[in-house]
């Protein structure tokens, strides 16, 4: 058996840690921003429907309860503006993560197959690709940069991770018909969706872009962001009926089951509207403050018009920029952590505390 180091590219997070440790010693500790992990409280009615289902002695099915699919179809429908959604469109998953590195496998990819993904990205897409033996290849634009011959699975990422760039909605028009007229599957990764500040970003199973049909194409979707909800493993696919039929009978015999308390408290999530409005106004404020104390510091922002990060640069080495944040007792992600293009930036999470990113607000004044 090939090493797991062979196979995988190095785990990018653990060259943080000394740059951790410098940021952990200053006197009034450290602002953490590197990871964009939720701190605010996980809403009561979410965590009410999480206890009310606490006695579920029994196995929760793959494919979800009744209510859940309700409620995803529900929220398809009104919020994604996906009319055509019913039952046989969604699945529950135990957390897009899961999905994204497993995917390539559970489709029966293998060498000589390629998964693309955009040339900065959320490094699990290659990870995905490689634990199958297919080929990761990257993108500026899917429909000139690939061929379409060879890549069997195509990522969008919109809003991006790391960016935060929007695909607009004729872009997504374009790139939907190219890959259906080549046969590829395209797998839209829309976990920051409802995170849009200046753009509003539009899914891959909006009427208009998908002319109300699913056919090649599935959405991914998550509530670790909009509701606070990451340690719940809480998340969902949507779209194409057939392909959903075969990942759901590769994850019934993988027993890749959503707990049933997850189950009632994403119906709970997906049915209230009033904490994700909560959310987004915490998100906002910290992104002002973080933004106008960065930009005065001397970074420039680019894109990041979605999403829970500022994406900047001070036109220098990544690392130099981390180191000298590091500092000042903040830390953040390297850009070249999500691929070669972003050597001369940084990702800025905004997910800390009101009191931390205040904290982060001086030190860079």
């Amino acid at each position: 058996m090939a090493a797991v180091s062979d196979r995988l590219p190095a785990f990018p997070w653990d060259k943080l840690e000394p740059y951790k440790k410098t940021a952990a010693a200053h006197p009034d500790g450290i602002v953490d921003l590197s990871v964009g992990t939720p701190v605010d409280p996980v809403p009561a009615v979410v965590r009410q429907a999480l206890t009310d289902a606490a006695d579920s002695p029994g196995y929760p099915t793959v494919w979800g309860t009744p209510a859940l699919r309700d409620a995803v179809t529900d929220w398809l429908r009104g919020r994604l503006g996906a009319s055509a959604a019913g039952h046989r469109n969604v699945l529950p998953v135990v957390g897009s993560k899961e999905l994204v590195a497993w995917l390539p496998t559970q489709l029966g990819l293998g060498a000589g197959d390629q998964v693309a993904h955009p040339r900065l990205a959320y490094p699990t897409y290659e990870v995905g690709a490689r634990l199958c033996g297919a080929e990761p290849v990257v993108y500026d634009d899917p429909t000139t940069d690939l061929d379409p011959a060879r890549v069997k699975l195509l990522w969008l990422n919109s809003p991006s991770n790391p960016t935060g760039k929007v695909i607009d909605k004729a872009e997504l028009v374009r790139i939907v018909a190219w890959a259906r007229e080549h046969g590829i599957l395209l797998f839209s990764d829309e976990c920051y969706l409802e995170l849009g500040w200046e753009a509003e970003p539009v899914s891959v199973l909006h009427d208009d872009v998908c002319g109300g049909s699913y056919e090649g194409i599935v959405a991914v979707h998550s509530l670790s962001k909009r509701s606070n909800l990451a340690g719940y493993r809480a998340a969902f696919v949507a779209g194409d009926a057939a392909v959903l039929g075969e990942l759901l009978e590769i994850r019934k015999h993988g027993g890749m089951m959503t707990p049933a308390p997850v189950q009632a408290a994403t119906v709970a999530a997906l049915g209230d509207d009033q904490h994700v409005a909560e959310q987004r106004e915490r998100y906002a404020a910290r992104r002002t403050a973080l933004r106008g104390a960065l930009e005065a510091h001397g970074f420039r922002v680019e894109h990041s018009e979605a999403s829970l990060y500022l994406w900047v640069t001070r036109d220098e080495p990544c690392w130099d920029t981390v180191a000298h944040l590091a500092d000042l007792g903040i830390l953040v992600a390297p850009g070249d952590f999500y691929g070669e293009a972003g050597a001369r930036f940084v990702r800025v999470a905004f997910t800390a505390t009101d009191e931390r990113v205040e904290a982060a607000v001086k030190r860079l004044g």
